[in-house]
């Protein structure tokens, strides 16, 4: 990361560029199955507080965001959550996502969170790579998952694949693992 990126808690003021980049990744078909960005409320209520960050570019203006959402409101998943990274296709190459990444795990370790993961398209070979270099596995190939419902790719269907980055540090905390097979 060059010395002008900074990583801080992504706030309602950074929500409008925030949404630009997701409508970006939205509009490359590649990225997410949404056709729509959701509202600032909507998005808040979806999002951990501590698990969203943004990166920004020496003026302040938003190069990237991260944020992740619980997986379940049952108890015995509490350690478990989704995540959501994009960069602004300008920013593409300058280790931003690298950054916010790196900034989710930390901050998710931090708050006992022992496994992150991400549903990507097969095409995003971008978001694999940094995943894979990030220590994410692959868990499994989602066939034919959900169609697509705008957009160039309207009607058909996708694959996704799974991944996932269990914390060795949460583990090794609890004293306990919870699948020795991992």
């Amino acid at each position: 990361m060059t010395a002008t990126l900074t990583l801080g808690p992504m706030q309602a003021r950074h929500w409008p560029e925030v949404e630009a980049i997701y409508a970006a990744g939205i509009a490359t078909g590649h990225a997410t199955f949404e056709a729509t960005t959701p509202t600032w409320d909507a998005f808040d209520a979806g999002h951990l507080p501590g698990h969203r960050h943004v990166c920004l570019d020496g003026d302040g203006s938003v190069l990237g965001w991260a944020a992740a959402s619980p997986v379940s409101a049952r108890a015995v998943y509490a350690g478990v959550v989704e995540h959501s990274l994009y960069v602004a296709p300008a920013a593409s190459g300058r280790g931003v996502g690298r950054a916010l990444l790196a900034e989710l795990i930390r901050s998710t370790e931090a708050a006992g969170i022992w496994t992150i993961q991400s549903s990507v398209f097969p095409e995003n070979t971008t978001s694999l790579a940094l995943h894979r270099a990030a220590g994410f596995r692959q868990v499994g190939v989602r066939r034919r998952i959900a169609r697509m419902t705008t957009g160039p790719l309207a009607g058909h269907w996708r694959d996704t694949i799974l991944l996932e980055r269990r914390s060795a540090t949460v583990e090794s905390l609890s004293g306990t693992d919870p699948d020795p097979t991992s």
